[in-house]
């Protein structure tokens, strides 16, 4: 069951980066906010532009919304979300593992994980 919507509109990303409670791992960043509907989660993918072009962009991308795909079952509902990849963080580090493991710290961190 798919229980997350993407965040699109420019707002949306303003309003969770600027409200929202920042989390750091060693590859990407998140800022996490109590969400307005209770059953689903928002979740908004960046990456800057000065990180790499538009082909590995989309690679990290992808790479991340895959990863919380996997992820999504064991984390609580009604959460805004927005992850970034860390400006410093190399291109050959953007591996799926170095991504789970990342994500993994910063939802028990969070304590977002479902019991």
């Amino acid at each position: 069951m798919k229980k997350t919507e993407m965040m699109k509109k420019n707002y949306e990303f303003r309003n969770v980066l600027s409200k929202g409670k920042y989390y750091s791992g060693k590859y990407i960043e998140t800022f996490i906010k109590k969400g307005p509907k209770p059953k689903v989660n928002f979740l908004g993918i960046a990456v800057s532009v000065k990180v790499a072009k538009a082909v590995k962009r989309n690679h990290i991308k992808r790479l991340i919304r895959e990863n919380y795909r996997n992820c999504e079952d064991c984390i609580q509902s009604g959460y805004q979300m927005v992850i970034l990849w860390k400006k410093k963080a190399e291109m050959k580090q953007a591996t799926f593992q170095n991504i789970k493991k990342d994500m993994q710290y910063i939802f028990d961190k969070a304590k977002l994980k479902k019991e």
